[in-house]
């Protein structure tokens, strides 16, 4: 199961894809659960199942009388994720968004509720509350727990040696080098902090740095639905996400995860 926002859908689809290039004439069953969010893929010939779940900050958005407020230290949707062999989880893509777009009003942390807060601690404090969740309710030897970890975008051509570059816009060829010239996306180190402190197993699929270096694996202005679009968040499939997928099936099947 994939639980996340479009990134985790990114990675998801690519699984699907990699398992219908191996197996075409597999028979398949699509569920989709939009009360759940959840988007089920059933190959009834090995009867397994490829999910993903729409959640875009873990942590509950819940309507008050003051408005949507989303609240850190409280996980309920949870229930979904109990009894899978293998979770994926992924979220920092929203954690930024502001404006018409952004699916709450307010922030609450314990007892305060804030009209905003700073996102990298509010992204930190969820992280903590899903640690915590895990430590609750996985049993590591029926399940395995995979943070996808933080995929970078290419908005800003200066952080690849190409100021005058619009965006991803045109790139062809990936960074030349093993190793980013820009910084990375500051909620990384956030991550590896919270893990840390997570008893229970937990790999992270660590995508950051080898996904830095595709500036050209973007859908570009195709990935929008317009051709004025400029999508440099998301990857083309086949793309960089199936590379994410090759080192999570190697972990996956590994006695001595990461």
């Amino acid at each position: 199961m994939f639980v996340g926002d479009s990134l985790s859908k990114n990675h998801w689809l690519s699984l699907l894809c990699m398992i219908h290039s191996s197996v075409p004439s597999a028979s398949y069953v699509v569920k989709i659960n939009g009360a759940t969010g959840m988007t089920t893929y059933t190959f009834t010939d090995y009867e397994a199942k490829v999910i993903y779940h729409h959640s875009l900050y873990f942590v509950d958005i819940v309507k008050e009388k003051i408005g949507r407020v989303m609240k850190l230290d409280s996980i309920t949707s949870g229930k979904h994720w109990l009894d899978v062999d293998y979770l994926v989880f992924n979220t920092w893509h929203w954690w930024s968004r502001r404006g018409p777009t952004q699916p709450f009003d307010f922030i609450q942390d314990g007892d305060q509720v804030y009209k905003d807060m700073d996102r990298v601690v509010a992204f930190g404090k969820a992280i903590d509350t899903w640690g915590r969740w895990v430590d609750d309710n996985i049993d590591p030897l029926k399940s395995k727990v995979f943070f996808q970890g933080i995929s970078p975008t290419h908005y800003n051509g200066t952080s690849w040696g190409e100021p005058n570059a619009q965006a991803c816009i045109g790139q062809k060829e990936p960074f030349h080098g093993s190793t980013y010239p820009g910084t990375t996306p500051m909620a990384l180190a956030v991550l590896k902090k919270e893990l840390k402190s997570i008893k229970k197993p937990v790999t992270l699929l660590d995508i950051t740095n080898l996904s830095l270096l595709r500036k050209d694996g973007h859908p570009s202005r195709y990935g929008l639905g317009k051709l004025s679009g400029r999508d440099c968040s998301h990857w083309c499939l086949a793309g960089v996400p199936d590379t994410w997928n090759v080192l999570l099936y190697n972990l996956m099947f590994s006695k001595n995860q990461l």
